[in-house]
């Protein structure tokens, strides 16, 4: 793809030294703009791609193209692929109702992309303070049966999905800790400082003793 001057003019300001907050700034001063944005998305690039997905207008994400992306942000190393779906969700694919059904509909896709989604965005339901969605026992059994099957990256969006049930579900918070007992997973991961650990037991105790102070 041929980029326009204006592409050209955006991908200068653009650097190994770029922060997110840098890229912030620069997608408020475009705001929306699709075409820029596809055209900042070819340059396979992580960064270009990061501010891309902040000017995508969300209309115009249909699951075909979305399957595109998908494909696009899985030619990436492990660390950027999880950023570009993760930010791609917070940033678009949360945003309307029409997208929020396709994601609601990710649970059982062949993309280990999409199922990751559908579970990391279960997960954010609940910690972004609303009252928790009445599908708790359905997820939370789903997850029990499957998550130690699961490749790591939809395997780690489930074991979150349980964390912020037990955390913000008492009655099932004994269960979502007895889940992180049964499978062990992170239990033996290295922690750095002052970052939470992804083992159920202890996330959870660290979680709900942050509510209660």
């Amino acid at each position: 793809m041929k980029r326009s001057s204006k592409a050209e003019k955006i991908l200068t300001q653009i650097n190994s030294g770029t922060k997110l907050g840098d890229l912030r700034k620069i997608a408020s001063e475009i705001k929306k703009d699709h075409e820029l944005a596809l055209e900042l998305w070819s340059t396979e690039e992580f960064l270009p791609r990061q501010l891309a997905i902040l000017i995508m207008d969300k209309t115009e994400l249909s699951q075909k193209l979305i399957d595109k992306l998908d494909n696009d942000i899985s030619q990436h190393n492990d660390d950027e692929k999880l950023q570009l779906i993760d930010w791609l969700m917070a940033n678009q694919l949360s945003k309307d109702r029409r997208t929020i059904s396709l994601m609601e509909s990710w649970e059982n896709s062949p993309s280990s992309l999409q199922r990751r989604v559908f579970w990391y965005y279960q997960a954010r339901l609940r910690w972004v303070g609303q009252v928790p969605p009445p599908n708790s026992e359905e997820l939370l059994s789903k997850i029990e049966i499957h998550i130690e099957n699961e490749v790591p990256e939809v395997q780690w969006a489930m074991n979150f999905t349980s964390a912020q049930i037990g955390i913000f579900e008492e009655k099932y918070r004994s269960r979502c800790i007895q889940l992180g007992e049964r499978t062990g997973l992170y239990k033996d991961e290295v922690i750095a400082k002052n970052c939470t650990p992804n083992y159920l037991p202890k996330l959870i105790a660290i979680q709900v003793d942050k509510l209660r102070k």
